[in-house]
Formats: structure tokens, sequence, C-alpha cells
């Protein structure tokens, strides 16, 4: 395939910081009739989230309260839209770009039912033209950016001379509902964040970053219900099953044969999704990356853990905050690495890249 280009991702994160001492307090008054209710809580402070940002403040009703599924879903997706544009103009921006030079637009958003979606919000809203070609993407979740970077090279690669505009957008805190009462459920309202992202994706380079040399997509079979979404009249809900724990130790054969096949034995550097600290863990195990203490400096994967301990689990934007972070720390030029995510049912999708510095862009 043609190689693709990635430019550094623009974050934009929501306005509300909610600290995982403040959600647990919430669960706990909310809660307090719970069974094993403090063995729960302190299994999921273990998440090692220590902040994340949602769009609106936590008492807010479509968060902690009894807002119904449709004032949710309409906040859910007017957030989402508002940070998706905000991110899509920084990258624009960032790349001195106009909308006028884009060519194809990809998009990524799960946490809310909107028709038209994503993709003819941000036609409107940031004046791309009319005859724009459209990559319109939902029901990912976590996986969405890595998909939506697989999308946009082999958009690329059909027509190299276009410039591709990647946005995903998730508001997690929607699926933060007091209805739920499973472990799994209190985890999920400790590990969860608002965000959107965004980057520019071309067969030319715009600057230093990421090349894509090749991508990989795997659905695990017969794991549809290990993650999964739920819709009720109280909201979004996230489910997962016990055998979810296991899903990354069960993906790695088959990206341990497609990275041999791709000569990549040990990668140089990775920009893996910060699931949560498990899926970090089976990661770098199944990678054959050293795994030392998560605040070390200088192991490969210490961008994601940052990412998880700052942000939380963005869901789809949280591979592009990964590499956003990879920016600001880059590995040396022409490093072999994987950008790697993971999502619903349970699904993959990866890119082999190289990194190209400022002295080798036209490489």
């Amino acid at each position: 395939m043609t190689t693709a280009h990635v430019t550094c991702p623009s974050i934009a994160r929501a306005e509300h910081r909610i600290t995982t001492d403040e959600i647990c307090d919430d669960i706990e008054r909310a809660q307090s009739g719970l069974p094993r209710l403090g063995a729960m809580l302190r299994y999921a402070r273990r998440t090692q989230v220590a902040t994340r940002r949602f769009t609106r403040p936590l008492s807010h009703p479509a968060i902690a309260g009894d807002a119904p599924i449709g004032e949710r879903n309409r906040i859910a997706f007017e957030d989402s839209a508002r940070l998706a544009v905000q991110a899509a103009k920084q990258a624009l921006a960032g790349a001195r770009l106009t909308a006028d030079d884009v060519d194809c637009v990809v998009t990524s958003h799960t946490t809310s039912w909107t028709v038209p979606g994503l993709d003819i919000h941000l036609i409107e809203e940031l004046g791309l033209r009319p005859g724009i070609k459209r990559i319109p993407m939902s029901t990912l979740g976590c996986v969405g950016g890595a998909h939506a970077l697989v999308r946009a090279a082999d958009h690329v690669a059909a027509r190299p001379a276009d410039t591709v505009l990647v946005v995903v957008a998730e508001m997690l805190s929607t699926v933060y509902n007091h209805h739920d009462t499973t472990p799994q459920s209190v985890i999920y309202k400790t590990l969860f964040g608002d965000s959107a992202a965004a980057c520019l994706v071309t067969g030319s380079p715009l600057g230093p970053g990421l090349r894509i040399d090749d991508t990989w997509e795997y659905v695990l079979p017969q794991s549809r219900d290990r993650y999964r979404g739920r819709l009720d009249a109280h909201g979004l809900h996230f489910d997962s099953e016990t055998t979810a724990t296991q899903a990354v130790n069960d993906l790695m054969p088959a990206l341990q044969l497609y990275l041999k096949q791709q000569g990549i034995e040990q990668p140089d550097f990775v920009v893996l999704h910060p699931g949560g600290p498990r899926i970090l863990h089976d990661m770098e195990t199944g990678l054959n990356i050293e795994q030392p203490d998560a605040d070390a400096g200088g192991h490969l994967s210490r961008h994601a853990w940052a990412t998880l301990r700052e942000d939380g689990n963005l869901g789809g934007p949280a591979v592009l905050a990964v590499l956003a972070r990879t920016h600001q720390d880059p590995p040396p030029p022409d490093s072999r690495g994987i950008l790697l995510g993971v999502g619903p049912g349970f699904s993959a999708a990866a890119c082999t890249t190289t990194w190209k510095g400022e002295q080798n862009t036209l490489g």
C-alpha cells in the first residue's frame, strides 16, 4: 500500500476536571446500600486514573442524575460535536491548511444516536466542500481512533494526492449511570472521560510524525458479548463479561503473526490504547515490552500510562491522545513501531509505522 503520513493530533478536552475521589464519593452517596460497595470502590481506585474531564459537572442530571434518555442523547451529541469542531479547527490550523484543502473526512462517534451524524455536522460547521468524500463510522467505541486511521490510510492509498481529515469524539460520561450497579459498572464510572481528537492523513508528510506503512484489522471470533453497549429508557450503558479481561491475550497470537510478517519482532516504539491497567499490561506482555513501574521514565508505553492517569480512557480519541504525547517526546527518526486500538465485541485495528523526523520528512 502507499504509505500515509499522520500529523500531530489535536485534542479537545472537556471543561470539567473530575477526580477519582469525587467519583467514588458520588457512587457511595448514590449507592450506599449496594452490597460489597467498599470492595468495589477499592478495586475501582486501582484503575490508576487520577483525573478525567466531563463536558458537564458530575452533579448534572445527565450524568449523576435521572435525566431521561432523550436529554442524555441530545447533550452527548451536542457536546461531542462542539469538541469535534474545536479539535478539527486546531488540527487544520496546526497543519496550516483550510477547509478547502480537505478532500475526505473520516469520523468515529458512538456515544449518541443522531441523524444526520458527526460528518454532516463537521461539513457545515467547518465549511468543508459539499462534494467532499465521507467515511462516517459509529458503534466502534474505543477502537474508533485506530480504525479511523486505517480507513484514512486506505483512502490515501487509493488517492495519494488527497488530504484526509480524521475526527473522533466520544462523550463517555453518558454511560455514567447510577442504575448500573455491577462491579464492572463501578470501574467504568471511574475509568472513562470525554474528549475529541483530530488529525490530517496525507500521502506526503506535512511535518515530523507517524508514517503508516501497513494496516491490520481483526475481530476476535465468538467475542461479541465481551464488551457491549446497551440502550434503555435510562440511557446508554456499557457492559462486559468476565471473559473480557482475557480479550487482549486472546488477540495476541493473531497480532504477533501479523507483526512477524511485517518484520517487527519487537517494536521500537508503541502507541497503545489506554483502556485500563489490565489492557495495557497485557499489550505490553504480548508485544514483548519490558514493564517497569508506570511512573518510570523512558519505557515504551509511558505515553499510554500518562494518558490513562491524567485523562482516563477516552474511548476512540484515546489512541490519538497517546500519539499527541508521543510528538512531545518522540522516538528516534526511522524507528519502527505499532499503533494499536481495541474496542467492543472484541475488535482491533493496528498500523505498523515508522517515525519520521524533521530531517527526513520528505523520505
